[in-house]
């Protein structure tokens, strides 16, 4: 079989094409609107929020990152990175040894509100969580949801995969669960030295 014959049919490649479209974009709209008031409290929108998120996990962003990451234009990631420093939420930077590229770093009062909001982090007010509790219960654990992140590691890469899996990483070393809420972890001694 020549590399040019394909191994699906139009109607098949359409059909699932579509099928990804229509649930993303459903999935998307409550995402977004959970996300929105999750956030609200804090004058922040969706991907000033983001960029915090990945400021915190990447330590020393660059906007190009930002924007790979964050999947964003390099002219969002910058502007609105630009709004948070402003806010004094974010400080930009340059490398000695690449003056080419801009970098962010959180400030402790950027570090504080995006730690504030994962702290205040409601998962009853949040439509995918509770859409997904069923299968929780049913299964004893929430869906890993395996084949998207193999279909979003296709399109973007490892490198987006590694820092998508880093962040969640991180949240399950450095936070912990303290009366129904999530707060960061004390550092230890061994931890601070």
């Amino acid at each position: 079989m020549g590399m040019s014959e394909k191994q699906y049919s139009m109607k098949e490649a359409m059909l699932f094409s579509q099928r990804i479209a229509q649930l993303s974009k459903a999935l998307w709209k409550s995402i977004e609107k959970d996300w929105q008031q999750w956030i609200k409290p804090y004058d922040l929108n969706i991907n000033e929020h983001h960029i915090l998120w990945i400021a915190y996990h990447l330590n020393g962003a660059s906007i190009s990152d930002v924007a790979k990451f964050g999947v964003m234009h390099v002219s969002t990631a910058f502007n609105f990175s630009k709004k948070l420093e402003e806010r004094g939420l974010l400080q930009f930077s340059k490398k000695e040894n690449d003056k080419r590229n801009t970098y962010i770093q959180l400030t402790t009062q950027g570090e504080d509100i995006l730690i504030r909001s994962m702290e205040t982090y409601e998962p009853d007010g949040n439509a995918v969580f509770s859409g997904a509790l069923p299968l929780r219960d049913l299964y004893g654990k929430f869906p890993e949801i395996i084949e998207m992140m193999a279909i979003v590691r296709n399109i973007y890469g490892d490198d987006f995969m590694e820092i998508f899996e880093r962040s969640f990483h991180n949240i399950e070393n450095e936070f912990t669960e303290k009366d129904g809420k999530l707060c960061k972890a004390e550092k230890t001694e061994e931890e601070l030295a």
